[in-house]
């Protein structure tokens, strides 16, 4: 295909939407749309709005000005999965997004996003969008437009494998979630593993591409020398697999000794070694994410986590023994579980897990279509062919233990372990968060801020101020 970019040629435009306007606990960068921009840019005028930081009520004007020929909108989430008082996402999406600039333009209007991906028929029928993408957008979105214009080329393949991603802050500014979080990066896409409730596989493939570790050290550097020292997230669903690609990363990041502030989502106990986290150590990480699931042998199998009990007693001496701050994560009411396994998870929560370190609790698995857990909750007739599943959103709890004995039970263990958070309480009181910032002014050493959180959170039980 001809570059349109050629003597003379006038670029078609493409305004590129971010609708998750989600800021807590801490505001996510929209990366996923920098890489499509960078990628498109090739052949199109790109303008990327980012409805954080801008507030939608300007959208009119922005397409007035810009006169896209093309609009997009990125659906990152639907809900926020939390049981009790569901956050829907969508109606306020098409409300104050979709149908702002439906009104402002007849230019045709493109769905895209993981959540869209998952649900793709029905938030095309609500939203009366145009056109729909599901999966990877890079290539599709670019073929699209070009179909649409009437060009039957073929582009040149996006190859995640090989990016480097240095440019996609040309297009969103990374500025403000610097000061409010972290800059976000992806070493790997796709999952090879086959837990029952996780959409992974089903957005990004099921099996791992990953990145280079000298593109991915490169881009830390460029950032490093644009900013400063600041803190990156890695983003990945797990953040150690496959085995020896984060021990790779951290050889590399040691190698050019930048010094940066590093978190990550997703270690996967299957994988961990004390050269892991020494690697880490070293590298600058601050703070990492183990998410087991649960600390049952049998609702490990049920579940499908691919590894156990032993896996996640030895991550959790050895996260000990680093000394890296870690944030847990448990799943109760898989299928299979009843207070019996409840119990084990909360026995090894009070006897591995270090008091210093959160520990959320969440009630109730959500039910995505096409995972392991809608069929079983199909089978057990909790959920019935053609119900949907996006809203209200429904949740899978095991009949052996049920929602309100299962939420019981959590809730008299987030009061005797004051490191447990339950779901519906993982946004702190306003009054907690500022205690906690002033707290922080004076530190000279600084820690997470989950820390800092935790200590008021127990001084204020101890006083009488929680109950």
């Amino acid at each position: 295909m001809a570059d349109q970019k050629g003597k003379g040629c006038h670029l078609k435009k493409v305004l590129l939407i971010n609708t998750n306007i989600e800021k807590a606990p801490y505001p996510v960068p929209p990366i996923g749309l920098g890489i499509i921009a960078e990628h498109i840019g090739r052949h199109y005028e790109v303008m990327v709005f980012d409805g954080v930081f801008s507030d939608p009520a300007g959208l009119p004007a922005v397409v007035a000005s810009f006169a896209p020929d093309y609009v997009g909108f990125s659906i990152r989430n639907v809900d926020d999965m939390v049981m009790d008082h569901t956050v829907f996402y969508i109606d306020d999406i098409i409300r104050d997004f979709i149908e702002p600039v439906r009104k402002a333009t007849r230019a045709p209007l493109i769905l895209g996003g993981s959540g869209f991906s998952i649900f793709p028929d029905e938030l095309m029928r609500r939203s009366g969008a145009d056109h729909g993408i599901t999966g990877e957008g890079e290539d599709a979105l670019l073929r699209l437009l070009m179909r649409l214009d009437g060009n039957e080329g073929d582009p040149e393949p996006f190859e995640f494998g090989a990016s480097r991603y240095s440019e996609t802050d040309r297009k969103i500014d990374f500025t403000q979630y610097l000061r409010k979080g972290a800059y976000s990066i992806q070493t790997k896409r796709g999952c090879s593993h086959g837990c029952i409730y996780c959409t992974y596989p089903l957005i990004e493939g099921r099996s791992f591409r990953t990145r280079r570790p000298e593109d991915i050290a490169e881009e830390i550097d460029q950032l490093y020398h644009r900013v400063g020292t600041a803190t990156v997230e890695f983003v990945d669903s797990t953040f150690n697999d496959p085995a020896g690609h984060a021990e790779a990363i951290c050889r590399e990041i040691i190698r050019r000794k930048t010094p940066m502030r590093f978190r990550t989502m997703g270690i996967n106990p299957r994988h961990t070694s004390a050269e892991l986290f020494s690697l880490m150590r070293e590298a600058g990480f601050v703070q990492v994410d183990v998410t087991p699931d649960t600390a049952s042998p049998r609702v490990l199998g049920n579940m499908k986590k691919g590894f156990g009990i032993g896996d996640i007693e030895r991550t959790a001496r050895l996260i000990r023994e680093s000394g890296i701050p870690v944030m847990w994560f448990f799943l109760f009411g898989a299928p299979g579980e009843d207070e019996g396994t409840v119990a084990e998870t909360l026995d090894f929560i009070e006897t591995h897990v270090s008091p210093e370190d959160m520990v959320h609790l969440s009630s109730g698995l959500r039910i995505y279509p096409g995972t392991p857990l809608h069929r079983t909750a199909l089978k057990e007739g909790l959920v019935k062919p053609g119900d949907s599943l996006l809203f209200p959103a429904p949740f899978y709890f095991s009949p052996q233990i049920g929602k309100a004995r299962l939420d019981q039970l959590l809730f008299n263990a987030s009061r005797r372990l004051h490191n447990c958070i339950p779901a519906i309480e993982s946004t702190p009181p306003h009054e907690m968060i500022a205690e906690a910032m002033e707290l922080r002014k004076g530190m000279t050493v600084p820690e997470p801020m989950f820390r800092t959180l935790l200590r008021i959170r127990k001084r204020w039980f101890e006083s009488g101020r929680l109950s």
